[in-house]
């Protein structure tokens, strides 16, 4: 259990503290208390990996009690464990999963993210969160989707509109690395599978898809200042949106990033401006 404890930890990004001072308890407790002392208890995002790595050992000394005859934790203790974690504000369920009051973990400061590393971090947060969090989670790959392609545009030089909606920004972004189906040149006998129709099609579904995670979010997503949440949200709505934003925004990071991509060999070509504003080149 002991190469356990530092694993749960690590994987959950936590590393043990080289200057702590062991206390009283044994050589497992010494070794959980060097890594819990790097916690930060008032972040929410330290506080839910740190729930995770609780979770998982006690889903390990379930499992290691069965294979000895036993039925598992004992129920008594299971019992104050639940007494434990409600008294701050968790829920230890009766398969020891355990569940956090509802915080606004998903929101995305998308202004903030000015890199495509940071965009993939948050792509990955709202993967994680995004089941318990269905409402949160569309809002959040809405988000995703508006500032990758603000990212696509700034990295190319082109002015981003503000006041642009965002199907607009998304075919403009698109547009920018020869990723919209009106951008991609006529395929030729041997060409490259970047011109092939089938890439076209699917270009246009994928453009179709972005926007309507855009327009679920309107309907379904956190950030238009609802009473109450939306009824009928689940996680699968939840994988679905963020899995769908996430197609779209790794397919522009991976373009915009690739030597070999076909809009870094082309010749400059006229984007529609927005809102009356003179054209732009890509």
């Amino acid at each position: 259990m002991a190469g356990a404890i530092g694993e749960y930890w690590e994987n959950e990004h936590f590393a043990a503290d080289p200057d702590f001072t062991p206390g009283e308890g044994g050589a497992r407790k010494q070794l959980f208390d060097s890594y819990a002392v790097s916690v930060d208890w008032t972040d929410h995002d330290h506080v839910t990996r740190a729930l995770r790595v609780f979770e998982s050992m006690l889903r390990r000394l379930d499992r290691e009690s069965r294979k000895y005859g036993e039925t598992g934790l004992p129920a008594d203790t299971v019992a104050e464990l639940q007494e434990a974690f409600a008294r701050d504000g968790c829920r230890l369920d009766e398969e020891l999963r355990l569940h956090t009051a509802r915080v606004a973990n998903l929101v995305v400061h998308a202004d903030a993210l000015s890199e495509a590393s940071g965009i993939q971090a948050e792509l990955e947060r709202v993967r994680r969160f995004g089941a318990d969090y269905p409402d949160d989670a569309i809002g959040a790959a809405k988000q995703l989707i508006e500032a990758t392609a603000k990212l696509v545009l700034l990295k190319r030089n082109l002015p981003v509109d503000e006041r642009q909606d965002l199907p607009a920004l998304i075919k403009q972004a698109q547009q920018a690395l020869h990723l919209h189906p009106a951008a991609v040149p006529p395929a030729r006998t041997g060409g490259s599978p970047d011109n092939a129709d089938s890439i076209k099609r699917i270009l246009g579904a994928l453009t179709s898809a972005a926007i309507g995670v855009a327009e679920l979010r309107n309907r379904y997503g956190t950030g238009h200042g609802r009473l109450a949440a939306p009824t009928g949200l689940g996680p699968r709505h939840a994988r679905f949106a963020v899995s769908t934003a996430a197609t779209w925004c790794e397919l522009m990071l991976d373009t915009l990033a690739d030597p070999s991509a076909p809009w870094r060999k082309a010749t400059s070509t006229p984007i529609p401006p927005p809102n009356g504003a003179p054209a732009a080149s890509i």
